[in-house]
């Protein structure tokens, strides 16, 4: 089997609250595999969130190690984990988050010229990557101008427009109705397919989990694989 895109091996994290500690994360061990899309299934509270933003390189665990396309991260310098970041870790949020003053083709372009790309090559694969995404109509439509849908489409491929090897989303279709959020799934699914992606998806949608390689959950601070 190939390496994990994505591991955590024995990950803590705690947090002070007035007098005493809140362990949120408690020995984390979790592998994300390429081509594998995961629903990380959890309540509020259980420590969803925190479990995102360490996999992401957001927040330095307390104990423990992530490893980001096989590499140690935590004793990184944060140059090094600013640039994994941006381009080995893809993001995608409830909220969409586009800037509204640039069209759709515009939002996707922007990270990838940041990271270097000339534009005329990150205008191709920006394009490329929207009409995959069902939106090559659209490219020069404003978020104003997109439906809740179109915009989370954006919004996916906006975060994998620099080829990362994870993508992390938190509710993606949360803000969405059923018949948009599974166009909107299925938009991810074939993508996480197509390209090698490894994807871990926060969801209170048990449907769409049912229809992803794994399930886990947060149980006592540990991920635990789900049937």
């Amino acid at each position: 089997m190939t390496a994990p895109a994505l591991h955590l091996d024995k990950v803590g994290r705690s947090y002070k609250q007035a007098d005493a500690s809140l362990d949120v994360l408690r020995g984390v061990d979790f592998g994300l595999w390429p081509g594998q899309s995961v629903a990380l299934v959890a309540p509020s509270g259980a420590g969803k969130s925190t479990l995102l933003h360490i996999a992401g390189l957001l927040e330095k665990p307390d104990a423990g190690e992530v490893f980001v396309g096989g590499r140690p991260t935590t004793h990184m310098a944060d140059d090094e984990r600013t640039a994994l970041r941006r381009n080995g870790i893809g993001f995608v949020y409830q909220f969409h988050h586009l800037l509204p003053e640039f069209t759709a083709v515009e939002n996707v372009v922007l990270p990838q010229m940041i990271a270097g790309l000339q534009r005329k090559e990150a205008q191709k694969r920006a394009s490329d990557l929207l009409d995959y995404l069902g939106l090559g109509a659209r490219l020069k439509h404003r978020p104003s101008e997109l439906s809740g849908g179109e915009q989370q489409r954006v919004a996916i491929a906006r975060a994998v427009a620099n080829n990362p090897g994870v993508l992390l989303a938190d509710e993606p279709t949360g803000n969405l109705d059923l018949h948009t959020a599974d166009h909107v799934f299925e938009a991810l699914s074939g993508l996480v397919k197509a390209t090698g992606l490894a994807a871990l998806i926060a969801t209170h949608n048990m449907d769409l989990a049912q229809r992803m390689d794994r399930r886990v959950t947060l149980r006592d601070g540990a991920v635990v694989e789900l049937a």
